[in-house]
């Protein structure tokens, strides 16, 4: 699956095919209306249609195959690369078609030349059009993700004092019966803040497995025998990146609506399972007797992870079923 925020991922979307084809169509129309000397205007319109049609999606083509390479550029220069590859494809396209309709014999070969750097032209001032409203369209969208960063960051500064407050309280009754335990609880709780506050978006798999299992370390000492773990894990886990702190979500919506409510003991479950193109990783728990606060409480931390999946093209899906709740994520692979 294409990562969506590499420019080279937004000129080969669907939206920019179809985007291509209605312009290229609307170009064509604008030269069948000109003012010029011709005798059917749906003749012209069809043949302009035909050359437009053939050098952009040519274009497009082209980028296809080259985009091991072009897929390393930056916005702009990947624009200009285009814009050559552009040219290029329409000085072939101009070429082929004084070829092939043979109008030479009404004027000289001068018109050819003429006929060619008029295409050429036309190209380059469309060609243009087009770069500009792509930058602004990479502009606005990194815009947008810069504002929905920060709008994560904020969901996550609201859930991690409830956490931070509760693995204290739990730490300080540990100081004096078991201070070996509220060593190791102080030391998981470190590691997991530092991941928290690293610079980094993303992480193996298997380093995010080993800060889930540390959270749970640390939950599971706060409740004892009501809280039954089950770990689902392949032979090899799938080489991939995730979100950093992506599974720990999952884990502490599971923890705070299942085990915090029951009675008795709840059985929390961690499943993998490899994927075409990705793999999914699942959290389900027991539902309590009492389930009236469920849908409300497992919003606000599942909100926050699911914006930051579907930035990388993966999504979060949750479902109740068989008195468990169940929330999965999709990871797509690189």
């Amino acid at each position: 699956m294409p990562h969506p925020h590499r420019p080279i991922d937004i000129l080969l979307s669907p939206s920019t095919l179809i985007a291509v084809v209605l312009a290229g169509e609307a170009l064509a129309a604008l030269l069948a209306l000109s003012p010029a000397p011709v005798d059917d205007r749906l003749v012209l319109f069809g043949l302009a249609s035909l050359g437009i049609q053939w050098a952009t999606l040519g274009t497009l083509a082209l980028v296809h195959l080259l985009r091991p390479v072009l897929g390393r550029l930056g916005p702009q220069p990947l624009a200009w690369a285009c814009l050559g590859v552009l040219l290029v494809t329409t000085l072939l396209m101009a070429l082929a078609a004084w070829t092939l309709m043979s109008f030479r014999h009404v004027e000289g070969d001068h018109e050819g030349a003429l006929f060619v750097l008029r295409a050429l032209a036309l190209a380059l001032v469309a060609g243009l059009l087009v770069l500009l409203a792509f930058q602004n369209h990479w502009r606005v969208r990194q815009l947008a993700l810069r504002a929905k960063q920060a709008e994560l960051e904020a969901l996550q500064a609201r859930i991690h004092p409830h956490f931070l407050f509760n693995t204290l309280n739990t730490g300080a009754a540990l100081v004096h019966q078991q201070p070996q335990k509220a060593e190791q609880l102080l030391l998981d709780l470190a590691d997991l803040f530092r991941a928290a506050l690293t610079d980094s978006r993303q992480v193996p798999l298997r380093e995010e497995l080993e800060l889930a299992r540390r959270y749970i370390a640390i939950e599971q000492l706060r409740f004892g025998a009501r809280m039954q773990v089950e770990w689902a894990l392949p032979d090899a886990l799938p080489d991939l990146q995730v979100p950093i702190l992506s599974i720990q979500p999952l884990v502490e919506n599971a923890i705070h609506h299942g085990v915090e409510p029951s009675a008795g003991p709840c059985r929390l479950r961690i499943a993998i399972q490899a994927e075409a193109g990705g793999a999914r990783i699942t959290v389900s728990n027991d539902l309590p007797a009492a389930t009236s606060s469920i849908h409300r409480g497992h919003s606000v931390g599942l909100q926050a992870l699911r914006a930051r999946v579907q930035m990388m093209g993966g999504d979060v899906h949750t479902e109740i079923a068989d008195r468990r709740y169940l929330a999965s994520l999709r990871v797509p692979a690189a």
